[in-house]
């Protein structure tokens, strides 16, 4: 039992190690030997989890997978307004990106061009589906303006979602990411819900900005 436990604990460290030089390096320029030295452990011991890089890669990309997976149903589950339920999904996953590399490592590989294997769906495809789901439920419960493109406003959000985070990833701490997040929601919640409901959701973000900054 100390074995099995121990033996996890190494495939978590590596896969950390791994998901925190990805998210600052970038996958190319990752080595298995930068990971090892990152990690403290033995090449034997990365080898007896991972045959290769490319399975650490993998793996992260189907952690961020579930994280959403997950995320998006305990949202979902709480009873609230579908937008309601999908703010407050991005803000969740906004607190898992200032907490831990794993989450900023799915999002840098997904935009690196990996190729993925046939059990793990894409990140931006998990991402769009849910969100154009949601923003369809959002019209019908009178959220969102009923003339609205749902498959562009989702395709927009989806890319202002990726695009905050890579710019940001680039010109300011993750920290700041929250900010940022709610900056774009302020500006799509002004474009996209009707003027009865749009204080309610402005607040929202405002207060679930407030929520990661005290933490």
């Amino acid at each position: 039992m100390a074995r099995q436990l121990r033996a996890e604990q190494t495939r978590t460290a590596i896969i950390t190690a791994a998901a925190d030089l990805f998210d600052r390096r970038g996958y190319e320029s990752t080595s298995l030997s930068d990971i090892v030295e990152h990690a403290q452990v033995t090449k034997g011991a990365l080898y007896f989890h991972f045959a290769a890089k490319q399975d650490l890669a993998h793996v992260i990309l189907e952690l961020q997978s579930r994280n959403l997976q997950r995320l998006a149903a305990e949202m979902g589950s709480r009873g609230t307004t579908a937008l309601e339920a999908l703010i407050r999904t991005t803000f969740a996953m906004a607190r898992l990106f200032v907490e831990g590399p794993v989450p900023r490592a799915g999002l840098r590989l997904a935009t690196d061009g990996l190729a993925l294997p046939p059990a793990v769906p894409h990140p931006f495809t998990q991402c769009l589906e849910f969100t154009t789901r949601t923003l369809h439920a959002a019209v019908k419960e009178t959220d969102l303006h009923t003339d609205i493109d749902v498959e562009a406003a989702a395709h927009s959000l989806v890319s202002s979602l990726v695009g905050t985070r890579v710019v940001g990833h680039h010109l300011e701490p993750v920290t700041r990411h929250p900010r940022r997040l709610a900056e774009m929601w302020h500006l799509l919640i002004r474009g996209m819900v009707t003027v009865p409901r749009r204080a309610r959701y402005l607040s929202l973000v405002t207060q679930l900005e407030r929520e990661i900054r005290t933490v």
